[in-house]
């Protein structure tokens, strides 16, 4: 009898226990719809992570990722989805990895993510930022193939967006890969390649005049020159 009771109880408590659930993601459902109209986004993810804990969902999760992603929370986003390169993520799950950790200033792990999307669907957006960060990583090889691909494939239409001044600002695609050329360039041989790397800086300024990175590389190897002549001035006057 007591057995009997016993599991009268426990499917009680279960039936209850669905019941519940079923409500609480009906009202957090609810609530998303809500936040969205609002255009409360933190809400949104409060909702969303709500709905996650109840009914687990890997498009879900993805999305929420990328909310996180889009507000700059990039730890947030790499913690909702982890960092790790799997065949069966979807190609929201492997931009979000690859962004977020280019923002967390996390090149080589990066460039695994990129590398998956320019395999899945290769185009001179994602080659810019690859050769950038293989510059940086010094995969200058590297590098190079994915400017040559970007050269062969940009239009005119094309632009690329910079914030390293106080006012973000977009420059034509063919300058931004003509300046990137000139930091491969230089990055190849920063003594003998000076004068290949400022002409491929003039170039890009010939492109677009307000290329402001451009400038300020140009200023850089300018100055680089300058103090490499001081240097062979002070060599023979010694010799």
């Amino acid at each position: 009898m007591k057995t009997i009771t016993s599991a009268i109880i426990l499917l009680f408590s279960v039936s209850m226990f669905a019941q519940t659930n079923t409500e609480l993601k009906k009202h957090y459902e609810a609530f998303y719809k809500q936040m969205k109209k609002q255009g409360d986004v933190q809400g949104i993810i409060n909702a969303m992570t709500h709905l996650e804990v109840l009914d687990p969902s890997v498009a879900r999760k993805d999305t929420l990722a990328y909310i996180y992603l889009s507000e700059g929370e990039h730890m947030q986003a790499l913690n909702t989805i982890g960092v790790e390169k799997n065949a069966t993520d979807s190609d929201m799950n492997v931009e979000v990895k690859a962004l977020a950790l280019k923002n967390l200033n996390q090149p080589k792990m990066a460039l695994e993510h990129f590398e998956v999307l320019y395999t899945r669907k290769p185009n001179v957006y994602l080659a810019y930022e690859m050769a950038d960060m293989k510059i940086q990583t010094n995969d200058l090889v590297g590098a190079k193939l994915n400017i040559d691909y970007a050269l062969a494939n940009v239009t005119d239409d094309m632009k690329r967006a910079y914030y390293e001044t106080q006012q973000p600002y977009e420059t034509s695609m063919k300058a931004a890969l003509t300046y990137l050329s000139g930091l491969l360039k230089f990055s190849e041989n920063k003594s003998a390649n000076i004068d290949a790397a400022l002409k491929l800086m003039n170039d890009a300024l010939a492109i677009d005049p307000n290329f402001n990175l451009a400038k300020v590389s140009r200023q850089a190897l300018e100055g680089q020159k300058a103090q490499l002549a001081q240097k062979a001035a002070a060599d023979a006057k010694k010799g």
